[in-house]
Order: structure tokens, then sequence, then C-alpha cells
């Protein structure tokens, strides 16, 4: 049943405008990115390093914590429409069902725009003309920054059910995003989610995490996602059928 619930998820997304975002975004991140490390080359002089902290202080802590804010936002919007909340409760699914396949497609986006992220950073750097091999540690802040964006899609996920309204969630992604850059400079980024984003991306080279500290990050990660979760659940739950027709 799961499965079933997720492809109907990803029905809803298959000719959205979501993926009109997606492209821009994560393109728009590596182009600022690029020609921001290649107007400063003079102080920028470890190649792929000095790039990837140009491509992840735009992705991580601007545009890709707002990009997952517009998909969770997004998923949410035709159930918050005339009367198909009604339907939707209607349905012999479990309420569980009804949050986690919808975090199972934002996850799956999370990780795909990592995977683009990886893609446009290997462009840029032969468009910048590196000889360079790529740094051993990407694989690893691809996945890591993914991670960290399941975590802020459980949480815009919630806030995005429990708010009719598309664009206050988006704020909130947005602001939080910002904010991610004040915790990590602070040393707090693993009580943040959105920073769980830029510091699992090593974003703009800042607060990189010790190897120590790698099972309190996907503890962070998981609470961040198993939390919102069970509020969702919860809140469905003491929800009346008619409450949003």
């Amino acid at each position: 049943m799961f499965v079933q619930v997720v492809r109907t998820e990803l029905i809803k997304l298959r000719r959205a405008p979501i993926w009109i975002a997606f492209f821009a975004l994560t393109a728009l991140s590596a182009v600022m990115g690029t020609f921001n490390y290649l107007g400063n080359t003079g102080i920028l002089t470890q190649q792929w390093y000095s790039l990837w902290t140009q491509h992840t202080l735009f992705a991580g802590f601007f545009f890709v914590p707002s990009l997952l804010g517009v998909l969770c936002a997004y998923l949410w919007r035709l159930e918050h429409c005339e009367n198909n909340w009604n339907a939707l409760m209607s349905r012999p699914v479990p309420l569980w069902m009804i949050f986690g396949g919808k975090l199972a497609v934002a996850a799956a986006l999370s990780f795909l725009t990592q995977a683009a992220t990886g893609v446009f950073f290997l462009l840029s750097g032969l468009y910048a003309g590196f000889d360079a091999p790529l740094p051993p540690e990407l694989p690893r802040w691809l996945l890591m920054g993914a991670c960290g964006g399941v975590a802020v899609c459980s949480v815009q996920l919630f806030l995005s059910m429990a708010v009719r309204s598309f664009a206050p969630p988006v704020a909130v992604a947005l602001v939080g995003g910002v904010a991610g850059l004040a915790f990590t400079s602070a040393g707090l980024g693993l009580i943040q989610p959105y920073a769980l984003l830029a510091l699992g991306m090593d974003a703009n080279g800042m607060g990189a995490l010790a190897s120590e500290q790698y099972a309190a990050f996907f503890a962070s990660c998981a609470a961040y996602t198993a939390i919102p979760w069970a509020l969702a659940v919860t809140w469905l739950r003491q929800r009346d059928v008619t409450t949003h027709g």
C-alpha cells in the first residue's frame, strides 16, 4: 500500500511546475558560485575546494532550502483545495502513510538535488579548467547534504500540512536557511534543521564536521525527520474530516 501512496504522489508531480524551480535554482546556484569563484581566483586558490565553497554558499543556505520548501508546499496544495482534504482523510490509508508518502517523494528530490549539485560542480570545474583531481570528500558531502535535506523536508511538510496557505511555509524555509548560516557560524548547526543541510555539505567551508560528530549529525537528522512525522500523525488524528472542507 505504501508503494501505491508514493506512486500517487509522484503522479501529482509529473507535470508540476516544481521541476522548473528544481532546474532553475540548481543551475542558478552553480552559475553564481562559478562566476563568484572566477572573479576571485586571486584569493580562492584551491581549485575544486574553493569552487565548492562558492557553490555551497548559495545552495546550502539559500537555494536548496527554498526549493525544498516550495516542493513540500506543493505536495500539500491539492489537499488544501476545495474538498480534497475530505477525500484524503476518507481513504483507507493509515495516517502515517499519508505523511510518509509525501516525505518519501520529498526525500527523493533531496537526493536528486544533491546529485544535480554534484554534476553542476563537475561541469563548472571543467569550465574553469581545473587540472587537479576531484575532492575525495565529494560523495560524503553530497550524501550528508541529502540527509540534512530530508530533515528539512519533514519539518516543511508538517508546516505545509498545518498551514493552508502556500507562501508562509516557503517563507519559513527561506528564513530557516538564512538562520542556518547564523547557527553554523556559532557552532550550533547540529541543533537547527536547516543548518543540517549546510553542515552536511560543508557549505562555504564553515563548521566542517569532525568524524566524531557524524553520529550526532545523523542522530539530529533522524530526530528532525521523525518528530515532525509523529506530530503530523497526531495532528491528523485529532482533526475531524470536515475541518478543511
